[in-house]
């Protein structure tokens, strides 16, 4: 583990010094000065650089043992870098799966009761970590993106980004007309007032299906709407997601995702 350099370059002609060492940093994996600590995190696919620098204020994150508090003290890949007592590995390859998440499938790394998790789905089949992009409910099936991307994913998950979404909503009776009126109204939740950005009946398909195109990623959100007008959700199934759609994806299958895909995802989304 290095310190950032003090050295300050002369301000009165042009400097034919080398670069500074933060200034000389490169996301090349050979880069001989190695990462700031904010960004070694980032790269890892934890999180977003600056979430990451708030983790290192904050203490949560240990170098070589110690509790390091400097975002941009500069590591390596020797050093060993840990969060919440799990060490920080980089990845020199960023990898973009799509899923089509099915039903009885937890969103998470790992689960403490051995239920079916979305990674257990990749299991031998990518050879990076990969972590999920937001949440599935369990029984929520649809489209999952799982990601080492730190970056892409606090975009994607981060409200002031409001990341498109379309769920097919199966209810237990059909949907009426006063009650569809006062969804696109909004109405009040328990943790405030929601209003779906579209609300449709869905054409050619029974009364009780609904469409609902939302971009809060609020906690059972969609569920909670219809539970609100007591209505009883059968099924929930996400079929967009931030300009993903599930064509030629069975369920319980996954792809990566095209290069015109990542763009559009990292600059257009």
């Amino acid at each position: 583990m290095k310190r950032p350099s003090d050295h300050k370059p002369n301000r009165g002609k042009p400097s034919r010094d080398k670069p500074s060492r933060e200034r000389s940093l490169r996301d090349d994996k050979d880069n001989p000065e190695g990462y700031r600590l904010n960004k070694f995190i980032a790269h890892a696919g934890l999180c977003s650089r600056r979430e990451a620098a708030e983790w290192v204020k904050a203490g949560k994150i240990k170098v070589n043992g110690k509790v390091e508090k400097n975002p941009a003290v500069l590591v390596s890949r020797d050093d060993n870098v840990e969060y919440q007592g799990n060490r920080v590995l980089i990845e020199d390859k960023m990898v973009y799966i799509l899923m089509n998440k099915p039903k009885d499938t937890i969103t998470t790394v790992s689960d403490d009761k051995n239920r079916r998790t979305v990674m257990d789905l990749l299991q031998g089949k990518v050879d990076v970590r990969l972590y999920p992009v937001g949440r599935l409910d369990r029984n929520t099936t649809g489209l999952l993106l799982l990601t080492n991307d730190g970056e892409l994913t606090k975009k994607l998950t981060h409200p002031s980004h409001e990341v498109k979404k379309i769920y097919h909503v199966f209810l237990d009776r059909e949907f009426a007309e006063k009650d569809l009126a006062k969804l696109r109204k909004g109405i009040k939740l328990e943790d405030g007032f929601i209003k779906p950005d579209k609300v449709d009946p869905v054409k050619n398909a029974g009364a009780n299906e609904v469409g609902v195109e939302i971009h809060s990623g609020r906690n059972r959100i969609v569920r909670r709407m219809f539970e609100a007008l007591d209505y009883r959700v059968l099924k929930l199934d996400r079929v967009y997601f931030a300009g993903l759609t599930k064509k030629d994806l069975p369920r319980g299958r996954f792809r990566h995702l095209t290069e015109r895909e990542i763009i559009m995802l990292k600059h257009f989304t």
